[in-house]
């Protein structure tokens, strides 16, 4: 009989689904909108106080290196309106504006739940650092007289920030596109400010004051990753013996990113293949584990033997004898689906079981 081209139908279903939300590779862009809570400002002889709360805005390009960090610049801008201003006096403001904007350069780490049953979510955590100015706009005291604004554009320092946010993967509408939604703390180093203050028949005086920053924000965003191909169905495999009498002789379990553990549904491919091994004329069965390229050679080859050996020992525990099974690791080096160095491929991740 000729050679031909099988692949159990069922073992399909044993492949991670590709609209899980798998760590961002490669350049991305992403862009949220939120609520600002901005703290009052009470620092020499100034008391300021804001409409809380405002609005954020903020828009970023980065890279994602496929084990979870990704790096990314980001420019960012607040609003909030004054409810409330004091300076040494005892005048008194209730309009007018404060803005701050900046850059950040920011590191951040995407944890995967797919473990936890939750594929499509992924919690991350990141910090940034960069430079952020602060400007306030015709401040307007109560009695629509004396004014105090900003002067000049000297008024940036420092900042910093921590980021703690949830992707959502929306990979089954829009492959690489996911909704996120976060908390960022967000400050500057107390920033130089001198200011303008006019008064009917006085002429316009100059003060001064270093000046706290510290913001609250919640946003919601979107975030799209380029190169994200859509979902793959397994390619027919090659196999070395056609099937005999009904029977197959090719078993493929697939595992999840970095996982060695058995899914339900792998543990039921192992488990058709113990069967059938047991009425097929078997002499002995081929377990070989494989890895995608998304780690270094060396770990992969080393996560391809972890896999083969959790499937050689859930064949023993279904009856196969340790002696009939060869176990053989092949790390990335015979991939099903060929990828560029550090891609993450879900049909790469697996481990066949051949019966001889």
């Amino acid at each position: 009989m000729s050679l031909k081209k099988t692949l159990l139908a069922a073992t399909v279903l044993s492949l991670p689904l590709a609209a899980q939300a798998q760590p961002v590779t490669g350049i991305y862009v992403g862009a949220g909108a939120g609520a600002n809570w901005r703290n009052a400002v009470n620092q020499n002889g100034f008391n300021i106080r804001s409409e809380n709360p405002g609005w954020v805005g903020v828009g970023s390009v980065g890279y994602g290196f496929g084990n979870g960090f990704r790096v990314e610049v980001e420019g960012n801008y607040r609003h909030n309106s004054i409810r409330r201003s004091t300076f040494t006096g005892g005048f008194v403001g209730s309009s007018g504006s404060l803005r701050t904007y900046g850059g950040m350069v920011n590191a951040l780490y995407d944890f995967s739940l797919a473990s936890f049953g939750l594929p499509n979510i992924s919690p991350y955590l990141g910090a940034g650092v960069g430079y952020g100015q602060s400007q306030y706009n015709r401040v307007t005291l109560r009695n629509g007289a004396i004014g105090l604004s900003s002067i000049g554009s000297g008024n940036g320092n420092f900042a910093y920030q921590g980021i703690a946010g949830i992707a959502f993967g929306l990979g089954d509408i829009v492959p690489g596109l996911a909704l996120t939604t976060e908390y960022r703390y967000y400050g500057t180093l107390d920033t130089s400010q001198r200011f303008a203050v006019t008064a009917p028949g006085v002429a316009t005086s100059a003060r001064s004051g270093k000046l706290n920053n510290g913001n609250h924000d919640l946003l919601l965003g979107l975030r799209y990753n380029f190169g994200v191909a859509p979902a793959v169905i397994p390619a027919v495999v090659p196999v070395a013996q056609a099937p005999v009498g009904g029977v197959a002789r090719t078993y493929l379990v697939f595992f999840d990113w970095n996982r060695a553990d058995l899914t339900p549904r792998a543990r039921e491919i192992i488990g058709e293949a113990a069967q059938n091994s047991r009425t097929a004329s078997v002499t002995r069965l081929e377990v070989s584990g494989h890895a995608d390229r998304s780690g270094t050679p060396a770990y992969n080859q080393r996560l391809s033997q972890r896999r083969a050996e959790a499937v050689a020992a859930d064949l023993v525990s279904k009856g196969v004898s340790r002696s009939a099974i060869n176990i053989q690791a092949f790390g990335e080096s015979r991939p099903l689906v060929a990828t560029a160095d550090g891609v993450r491929e879900p049909q790469n991740r697996r481990v066949e079981i051949v019966l001889r």
